[in-house]
């Protein structure tokens, strides 16, 4: 745990990815392999099960300290940290022990479902053995709430100095379905084992937001295809493995049985690069309702008849058990052409091409995208290989531009972390006749300027306090913009918000000017 504390110290004082990349190479060729294979897991999201709640981690820490947990919950809120004021706390340590990460981490787990009693003294004798700094980290592997500030492609190119193997090799082993409790650093890092390829899928590539497509040059260079509001996803078909993965290394094939019969037809050594969508009278369904799936590890039927799934397909990255993310768009999109095509009638079918000749013209093609249920417009090159992760030039997202409404804030609740000092969450209201209806919360799109600013006239003007929330008088003019709309009757206004987030502090306009709720209304599909 001192190395890691060490590692943790360095990352957390640069912003400087050279600095990052340096520190994390070093402690991968010097840490233990246990060590440097939980590492990879905590910058890749593979956590340790809780073991401990926060409530209980609270109430032990007052004790420990000797102070009355009402004047640790006032102690919280000013740190911004549940981990870092649980380490401030606590009375120094009494002894030490010089233990690598990999044996608290096994004895964090070790602690899943023990009673109470057991774990609570489990965490005092560790609070007792670790520094202030070790206890942080302690406390963050615990709560599950690790960050080090570092992306799993920064990661990855740590480990490629560290080993001397190539980034696109590691990062297509680092996924899929492994945990430290089912592989080692050897097996994991440093083997190409046939085993473990069965459904592992490869790194995703991403795009990067569009601008201008005039800078882009001759549009026959370019492949243009609806940005569809999905879930991505990566299905597989290899000997003895059929998996569908979404982007974030979910397996979520059993979540999709309509799926399953492609076992049957697609050829072994198959990887295809797609959207899941809902899917009716052939058209995709509003996203709501695939959310309506996710996150069910069963499926009810009544569900699966409302919003049957269905896959458009972008690329081919993986044919007879070939590699084709190196070959040029063009040829992997015709191999999936003729793949597809061999097919009976699935629930598989290509992500159509946008036919144009000129950029203004595929603009206003653009503007069409919310009639076919996308979201904009894919543009890539079609001289391009698959990269891994995000490389800008090659993949580019159209999106349309968001809605937006004007509202005012009626709420406001302090951040945490770095924001814990400031008021940077808020719910915000729109008028239904002569009342004030709360219709969405947001906490992202000022400055950092502008959050100190609204949280002083926040403090100045609060009007009554329920626990962290402060009401405030209606007057403060927001501009909000939102992806999506959809209705809800889990909300008072009877609508939700995809992705709101403020986008103007609208100083201009008075509260008598804002949207109304019949407004929105006007907007759902």
């Amino acid at each position: 745990m001192i190395r890691f504390a060490a590692l943790f110290d360095v990352l957390d004082r640069t912003t400087k990815t050279n600095a990052k990349v340096a520190a994390l190479a070093e402690y991968f060729r010097e840490a233990p392999e246990a060590d440097r294979l939980w590492t990879i897991a905590l910058l890749s999201g593979r956590r340790p099960k809780r073991a401990v709640n926060s409530t209980e981690l609270r109430i032990w820490a007052s004790e420990a300290a000797g102070i009355p947990l009402w004047l640790f919950e006032e102690a919280y809120p000013i740190v911004g940290d549940l981990s870092e004021t649980i380490s401030l706390i606590l009375p120094p340590a009494t002894r030490s022990a010089d233990r690598p990460l990999a044996d608290w981490i096994a004895d964090l787990i070790a602690l899943t479902g023990q009673p109470a009693d057991l774990r609570q003294a489990a965490i005092l004798d560790a609070w007792d053995r670790l520094t202030t700094p070790e206890r942080f980290l302690f406390n963050k592997l615990i709560t599950g709430g690790f960050r080090m500030g570092v992306s799993q492609g920064l990661m990855t190119r740590a480990l490629s100095q560290a080993t001397g193997i190539e980034e696109t090799a590691l990062a297509h082993r680092l996924m899929g379905d492994w945990t430290p409790q089912t592989t080692t650093y050897a097996r994991l890092v440093q083997t190409n084992d046939p085993a473990s390829e069965g459904s592992r899928p490869y790194p995703f590539a991403l795009a990067t937001a569009l601008d201008d497509a005039q800078a882009l040059g001759d549009p026959a260079d370019w492949l243009a295809e609806w940005k569809w509001d999905g879930i991505r996803g990566q299905l597989i078909k290899r000997p003895g493995a059929f998996a569908l993965w979404s982007r974030g290394e979910e397996l979520i094939t059993d979540r999709f049985p309509e799926f399953a019969p492609l076992a049957d037809f697609l050829p072994d050594g198959t990887v295809i690069d797609g959207e899941v969508l809902a899917w009716g009278d052939g058209a995709p369904l509003p996203f709501a309702q695939l959310q309506k799936r996710i996150g069910r590890l069963n499926v009810p039927k009544k569900l699966l008849t409302e919003a049957p799934a269905h896959m458009l397909a972008y690329d081919l990255l993986e044919e007879n058990g070939e590699d084709l993310r190196p070959l040029p768009l063009s040829d992997r999109r015709a191999r999936l052409d003729a793949l597809v095509a061999a097919l009976p009638k699935l629930p598989l079918a290509i992500s159509p091409a946008v036919t144009f000749d000129a950029w203004p013209a595929l603009a206003a093609i653009r503007e069409t995208a919310r009639e076919r249920g996308a979201e904009g417009l894919m543009v890539k090159r079609l001289a391009a290989p698959y990269h891994v992760g995000r490389k800008r030039g090659d993949w580019w997202k159209w999106k349309l531009d968001p809605y937006t409404v004007d509202c005012v804030m009626i709420y406001a609740q302090s951040g945490s972390g770095r924001r814990a000092t400031l008021f940077t969450d808020f719910t915000f209201a729109v008028k239904d006749g002569d009342d004030l209806v709360p219709f969405t919360k947001a906490y992202s799109g000022l400055t950092d300027a502008e959050f100190g600013e609204i949280t002083a006239w926040v403090k100045r003007n609060t009007l009554e306090k329920f626990g962290p929330v402060r009401r405030v008088p209606p007057v403060q003019v927001f501009e909000i913009a939102f992806e999506g709309i959809q209705a809800s009757s889990r909300h008072k206004s009877g609508i939700a918000l995809r992705f709101p987030r403020m986008s103007r502090w609208r100083r201009d306009k008075p509260p008598e000017e804002i949207d109304t709720l019949d407004n929105l209304r006007a907007l759902l599909p």
